[in-house]
């Protein structure tokens, strides 16, 4: 009798049976035989094959294929098809960011012809201002002083002002602040004469002192000069005079608390220099007496008021087919301008003479300091560098001003004028600059004075449909309010986004339809921009509302209409 298995199903026993070894993956079975003999009708491997079989087996054993399968797949496409070459050393071809490099000469050769050709433009001087006034329009509004002076001042304060014609204009503007909240007599203040500028002229010169003094007679004492009496314990020399070193933007307190208590000890104190040395943000007394002394007070002394007001006249006359209406453009392109902001232009070896030589005349050291680097490219990318004569024509062609519109050119001597204004003048014939519309003889009482030709250029611009800014700076931004303070709170001022616009003049493949589209849009950003309410740190100068000006109710706007 044979022994029963015990394992066999048929013996009745129901001990279980220990699980059976786990079969080999599949994974493993590479078709060889234990003997290590390949299987019958495969080839045998080559010696490569072997040892990626190996590899790859040491990667699934320890769970790597993750990780190094991208890299063996790499490796095996360039290492079977070829592709890597020790022998070629790869050449890196630099280009030039877009809106780098000045490329608007070639892009004006490019439009012009399509621009010449264009006829859909409507008429821009009338549809330019389209923006509704969201906020509702505003008018004038500066409140007379109800309290009136009293009885004694607490002393003089004399004051410098520095810079140009605008810059000065702050520095009047602060110092009546000051004083009326201060109550101290305000010396007419003393115009420094700047190296740049060079101008010696005084505030007479440039303003009218009686209509000054008057108009602000019931809020702040303003005298020719520091009683004898009082300069007698200073030798009679304002230097000895106690000078007060105030840190620039300065709060309103500060002059109360530190500033006062020195002006009730001396009776005299001079603060010099005096620009910016006032706080943008201030108490509406203060704010009410900047507004008065800005928009009121300052006028022009009779002779520029006279020859500002007639050219006026002029440039009406001219735009007599746009309803004596006018464009007035800002243009920065002098020497100095083109030397400070270290741009490259077209002019070659003789522009880079020419501007060194301006940068070591006007900023002596300052560009050639070591470690200083220039990189005009980034300048232009970052919209620092002034518009060219060229630029700005474009950019009014494209925001839909044909021909026979009337510009006043507000500038001084433009750098290369022959051959940078030509350009210009092809695109608007009509255009008129201060010493086009005036006689040498009208010219000439100002012709060496840069302030007085400044404040002649002002007044034009001020009154003009529309203005046109390219660069920043203390011009535009007086401007800019005081369009505001006149045309119901609407600036009616372009104010180009000039880092986009070189990336626009440096695109060689844009088209003349594209082209006008974004400067449409441009354009149309600058009417919905009109009308800004002052934030803090803005300066009321720009931004006279509400500080300086009141709403319009609707009633009052309906009246107007009718």
């Amino acid at each position: 009798m044979h022994p029963k298995n015990r394992l066999s199903p048929s013996s009745g026993h129901t001990t279980p049976s220990p699980p059976s070894s786990p079969l080999r993956s599949p994974r493993f079975r590479h078709g060889k035989s234990k003997s290590g003999r390949s299987t019958p009708g495969q080839p045998p491997r080559t010696l490569p094959q072997r040892f990626a079989l190996v590899v790859l087996t040491v990667l699934l054993r320890r769970q790597g294929i993750f990780l190094f399968a991208p890299l063996l797949y790499i490796s095996g496409m360039l290492f079977y098809m070829g592709t890597v070459s020790f022998d070629v050393v790869p050449v890196i071809k630099h280009r030039p960011a877009p809106g780098s490099l000045y490329r608007s000469p070639q892009l004006y050769a490019k439009l012009r012809h399509e621009m010449d050709m264009d006829n859909s433009s409507v008429d821009a001087m009338s549809t330019i201002w389209k923006h509704p006034y969201k906020g509702g329009e505003w008018k004038p509004c500066i409140n007379n002083s109800s309290a009136g002076l009293p009885a004694e001042s607490n002393g003089y304060i004399y004051i410098e002002a520095n810079g140009g014609l605008n810059q000065q204009r702050t520095s009047v503007c602060n110092a009546v602040a000051v004083a009326g909240y201060l109550n101290a007599t305000l010396v007419i203040p003393n115009f420094h004469f700047h190296s740049i500028w060079r101008d010696p002229s005084k505030f007479r010169d440039i303003y009218d002192k009686d209509f000054f003094v008057t108009t602000l007679e019931n809020d702040v004492r303003v005298v020719d000069k520091i009683p004898g009496y009082l300069m007698e314990r200073f030798d009679n020399n304002l230097t000895n005079v106690l000078n007060f070193k105030i840190k620039a933007w300065s709060p309103i307190q500060y002059y109360k608390d530190t500033v006062l208590p020195r002006l009730l000890e001396e009776k005299v104190i001079r603060i010099s220099p005096f620009a910016n040395r006032l706080s943008f943000d201030a108490p509406p007394a203060v704010q009410r007496l900047r507004c008065l002394a800005n928009y009121e007070a300052l006028r022009f002394s009779t002779p520029i008021y006279t020859l500002g007001e007639t050219l006026v006249a002029r440039m009406k006359e001219r735009s007599a087919n746009n309803s004596g209406k006018y464009i007035s453009v800002h243009l920065r392109f002098e020497e100095d301008m083109v030397a400070f902001s270290c741009c490259i232009y077209d002019g070659g070896k003789n522009e880079k003479t020419d501007m060194d030589a301006a940068r070591e005349r006007g900023w002596k050291g300052k560009f050639t300091k070591p470690g200083r680097v220039i990189r005009p490219g980034v300048n232009r990318i970052n919209g620092k560098c002034p518009l060219t004569p060229l630029e700005v024509g474009l950019m009014l062609r494209g925001m839909g001003f044909d021909r026979s519109t009337v510009i006043f050119l507000a500038s001084g001597k433009i750098y290369d004028s022959e051959r940078h204004m030509a350009p210009l003048l092809e695109m608007f014939p009509l255009l008129q600059t201060k010493e086009m519309l005036a006689s040498a003889e009208e010219l000439a009482p100002f012709k060496n004075f840069s302030s007085r030709m400044a404040a002649i250029d002002y007044t034009v611009c001020l009154h003009s449909e529309v203005f046109v800014t390219t660069q920043g700076g203390n011009f535009p931004h007086f401007l800019l309010g005081h369009r505001r303070f006149l045309f119901g709170g609407h600036s009616k001022t372009i104010r180009p986004d000039k880092r986009k616009l070189a990336v626009y003049f440096d695109n060689p493949n844009i088209g003349w339809k594209t082209f006008k589209r974004h400067m449409m849009s441009m354009r149309a950003h600058s009417d919905s921009k009109g009308i800004e309410i002052k934030r803090p740190n803005d300066s009321i100068y720009s931004f006279p509302c509400p500080n300086c000006m009141c709403r319009v109710n609707k009633t009052e706007i309906q009246d107007h209409r009718q």
